[in-house]
C-alpha cells in the first residue's frame, strides 16, 4: 500500500516502509511453501503500482491474475487489518492496470526476441552445450555476422549450423575447427528444445522493452505479468528467458542514475533455478547485471525458498529483505537458517533464527534500507493483505483483458523476414541449378558421343567419304569405263585383221 510517499508492506511493533529511493537497491522475498511470499510479492507490486512504477513479475502458479479484479473482504482479511490497527478508509481494495504476456501467445501476448538478441552465451546455456560445443556455437554466430545474415527464428539457426558443418574446410583457418561430433550434439539439443517448444520464443515482431514501462491513464504503473504455467515445466527454458530479460533491460535502458522511484521493478521467482547448474562465468555475468542495472533505474527482487539458493556475491547486492518462516528438521536446514539470521541487523527484541522457525503464515522478518542506504534492524511484522482480487481469473476475462489492451495486433501475428534461412536456400538453390545445368551438358555430350560410337558401328569402322570424294570417284570410275571400252574396240578391230 503506498502511504505517505513511501511503500508500506507490513507492521508489527512498528509499521515497516520500503523506501522508494531504495527500491532500486534489489531485494529478496524468501520462505518455505505456503509461508506467504506470493502475497508478499503481489502486495509489493501493487504498491510500486500505486506509486507510479510498472512492474514485471512471473507468474508461476497462474493465481497472479486476480491483481487485475477489485478484491473483497473476508473473515482472514478483516482479521488481518484489524490486528494491524488499519482502517477501511485507509485500505481500499481495487483492481490494477494488468497486461498479460506469454512466450508460448496462450495466456498473454507472445514475447520473442531474436536469436541474435539471445547471443550465444545464453543460447549455448539454454542448450546445454560444453564449452567445446559452445565455441562451434560461437563460430556459426560470427559467421552470420560477417557475412550480414540476420539469425531471427528457429530455422535460422538450425541452417547455419548446417552451413558451417557443410563449408567446415573452408572456415578452419578464419574460424578453427568445427568437428560433426559438436555440430551433431548441437543439432540433437535443437530439436529436443523444439520439442519443449522453444522455437516459439524465437521469432519478430520481437518484444519492445518500452512496452514494459508505461503507465495508466490514472498514473499507475502497469503490472506485466508473464503467464509461466507452461514455460515453467522446462525449467531451463524459464530461467534462460528471465536472465535474457534481465540482460536486454540492462543493455536498453540508459544510465539514470539514483531516481527518486525505479523506473521498472522485475521480481524473478523461483530463482534458484537461475542459478542451479550455472558455469561460474554465468554466474559472474548475473552479478555484474544486478550491481550495475541499479544505475539503469531498474529494481530486482528475488523470490525463492532459502537464501542459500542465491550465490553470495549476488546475495550481497539484495538490500532490502523479507524473510518468511524457514524449516529446520535437518542438519543443513539448520545451517540455512542460522545463516539466513545472520543476514540481518539484530534486533535485541527478539532472537532473528528462533523467530525464523516460529513465524506463522503471512509474518516474515523485514529489514529494508533505509533514506540514506543503511540496512533496517530486523522487524518481526505482520505483512498487508493484497488489495485486488486473490487467486486467478477465468480465461474469458483474460481473453477480454488481453484483447482491449491498446498493444493487441502489435505483436500477435508473426512476421517471418528474409534471414539467414531464406539466404541459405537461395545459395543451395542456386548451387543446384548450375549443378543441374552441368549435369545436363554433361548427359548431351555423353549423347552425342554415344551416337558417333553408333554410325562407326553401323559402318564398320570405315571413315565416311566426303562429297568431293565421291564425284572423283565417280569420275575415275566413268573414265575406267572408257578406257576399258577403247581397249576392247582396239582389240576387237586387231582380231578382224587376222580373221
Amino acid at each position: 500500500m503506498f502511504s505517505d510517499g513511501r511503500l508500506l508492506i507490513g507492521k508489527g511493533e512498528k509499521e515497516v516502509y520500503l523506501e522508494p529511493k531504495m527500491a532500486n537497491r534489489h531485494g529478496l522475498i524468501a520462505g518455505a511453501t505456503g509461508t506467504g511470499k506470493t502475497i508478499t510479492l503481489k502486495v509489493m507490486a501493487e504498491s510500486f503500482s500505486d506509486m507510479g512504477v510498472p512492474v514485471f513479475l512471473a507468474d508461476i502458479k497462474g493465481d497472479l491474475g486476480g491483481c487485475v479484479k477489485k478484491g473483497a473482504e473476508n473473515e482472514s482479511i478483516a482479521k488481518r487489518l484489524d490486528s494491524m490497527g488499519i482502517s477501511r478508509d485507509e485500505f481500499i481494495f481495487t483492481g490494477y492496470p494488468v497486461r498479460f504476456w506469454d512466450v508460448f501467445g496462450e495466456g498473454g501476448h507472445p514475447v520473442r526476441t531474436t536469436v541474435s538478441e539471445m547471443g550465444s552465451t545464453l543460447l549455448s546455456r539454454l542448450l546445454g552445450l560444453t564449452d567445446v560445443q559452445s565455441g562451434v556455437m560461437d563460430i556459426v554466430f560470427r559467421v552470420a555476422d560477417d557475412k550480414g545474415w540476420l539469425l531471427i527464428d528457429y530455422k535460422d539457426l538450425r541452417a547455419m549450423v548446417s552451413y558451417v558443418a557443410e563449408h567446415s574446410k573452408e572456415l578452419l583457418n578464419d574460424y578453427g575447427n568445427v568437428t560433426k561430433q559438436s555440430v551433431g550434439a548441437i543439432q540433437r539439443s535443437l530439436l529436443r528444445l523444439e520439442d519443449e517448444g522453444a522455437e516459439a520464443f524465437f521469432g519478430e515482431p520481437s518484444i519492445d522493452i518500452s512496452d514494459w514501462i508505461q503507465t495508466d491513464g490514472e498514473g499507475r504503473g502497469y503490472i506485466n505479468i508473464l503467464h509461466c504455467v507452461r514455460l515453467y515445466h522446462s525449467p531451463l527454458l524459464y530461467s534462460t528467458f528471465m536472465l535474457w530479460l534481465l540482460s536486454e533491460l540492462f543493455e536498453t535502458l540508459p544510465e539514470v542514475g539514483d531516481l527518486e522511484k525505479p523506473k521498472l521493478v522485475f521480481f524473478f521467482d523461483e530463482a534458484h533455478l537461475l542459478f542451479k547448474g550455472a558455469p561460474t562465468a554465468l554466474v559472474d555475468k548475473i552479478e555484474q547485471v544486478v550491481k550495475l542495472i541499479r544505475s539503469k533505474g531498474v529494481g530486482v527482487y528475488f523470490t525463492t525458498q532459502s537464501p542459500s539458493d542465491v550465490p553470495d556475491t549476488v546475495l550481497a547486492q539484495l538490500g532490502n529483505r523479507v524473510q518468511h518462516a524457514l524449516r529446520a528438521y535437518t542438519p543443513s536446514e539448520q545451517r540455512a537458517v542460522r545463516a539466513a539470521a545472520q543476514t540481518f541487523r539484530p534486533n535485541p527484541a527478539f532472537s532473528t533464527e528462533t523467530a525464523i522457525t516460529e513465524l506463522a503464515t503471512g509474518q516474515a522478518l523485514v529489514s529494508f534500507l533505509d533514506a540514506k542506504g543503511v540496512p533496517g534492524i530486523v522487524e518481526r511484522a505482520m505483512i498487508l493483505p493484497p488489495q485486488s482480487a486473490m487467486g486467478p481469473i477465468d480465461d474469458e476475462r483474460r481473453k477480454a483483458e488481453i484483447e482491449a489492451d491498446d498493444l493487441y495486433g502489435k505483436y500477435e501475428d508473426e512476421v517471418d523476414n528474409e534471414s539467414a534461412y531464406e539466404i541459405i536456400n537461395a545459395e543451395r538453390e542456386a548451387m543446384l541449378q548450375e549443378e543441374i545445368a552441368a549435369a545436363k551438358e554433361q548427359q548431351k555430350k555423353a549423347a552425342n558421343e554415344a551416337r558417333e560410337k553408333e554410325k562407326k558401328a553401323s559402318t564398320g569402322g570405315r571413315k565416311k567419304k566426303t562429297a568431293t570424294e565421291k564425284i572423283a570417284d565417280k569420275a575415275m570410275n566413268t573414265i575406267g569405263r572408257e578406257i576399258g571400252k577403247s581397249i576392247s574396240r582396239g582389240l576387237l578391230g586387231s582380231l578382224k585383221k587376222f580373221m
